[in-house]
């Protein structure tokens, strides 16, 4: 079995390979540039996502600093997808995000780990599963999504939440670990925030 096959089917295997340091390197000098693009640069920035993500629809916007251990390389983004400061993806497999989702500030989404076993971890081994967000997904600031798990669409995850596993489609999710505070509701559609009423008259 080769490393890359290894790098996407959650075998253990040794990051320190030199055919896969060459290539990683070049996905995170192109990563560099996104970063270091100024705020006017806004056509440079987009064709570079488009370099540097595996897929990546219309209307996607990134705020640098954007972190990633392939710069985007495994990385599925739809379309009208929008990401705050200091998003990091820990793409070492596939990471899918269905379109208009919504990344908070300091989101890290992580496809990695590494075993328990002390002596294992020692030499340096590491496993990768993918992440799948759904369509239309809001995560709040600070929230985390560990290796393997799938959100459904539409769902919210609470600023701070710590993601261990699967979360179904129309639900509010919080805190650590992540579990379902709530569906979304009827009320959802008359408030927006706290008492805060919905004008429907006065949206776009």
């Amino acid at each position: 079995m080769s490393i890359k096959e290894k790098l996407h089917n959650g075998s253990l295997y040794l990051p320190g390979n030199e055919e896969l340091a060459k290539e990683q390197t070049l996905c995170l000098n192109r990563l560099y540039d996104f970063n270091h693009t100024r705020p006017l640069d806004y056509e440079k920035r987009i064709a570079l996502m488009k370099e540097m993500f595996a897929e990546i629809g219309e209307g996607c916007y990134i705020e640098p600093p954007f972190h990633s251990n392939w710069g985007g390389k495994h990385v599925h983004f739809g379309k009208n997808i929008y990401a705050n400061f200091n998003l990091t993806l820990v793409d070492d497999t596939h990471i899918y995000v269905g379109d208009y989702t919504m990344f908070g500030p300091n989101v890290t989404v992580a496809t990695a780990g590494h075993p328990i076993l002390p002596e294992l971890r020692e030499k340096g081994y590491q496993y990768n599963a993918p992440v799948t967000i759904g369509r239309n997904c809001w995560l709040g600031a600070g929230a985390i999504l560990l290796p393997d798990v799938t959100i459904g669409e539409n769902t919210i995850i609470g600023a701070g939440s710590i993601v261990t596993k699967d979360l179904p489609s129309n639900v509010i999710a919080v805190g650590n670990p992540c579990k379902v505070l709530r569906e979304v509701s009827d009320h959802d559609k008359a408030y927006y925030f706290k008492d805060r009423r919905i004008d429907y008259s006065a949206l776009n």
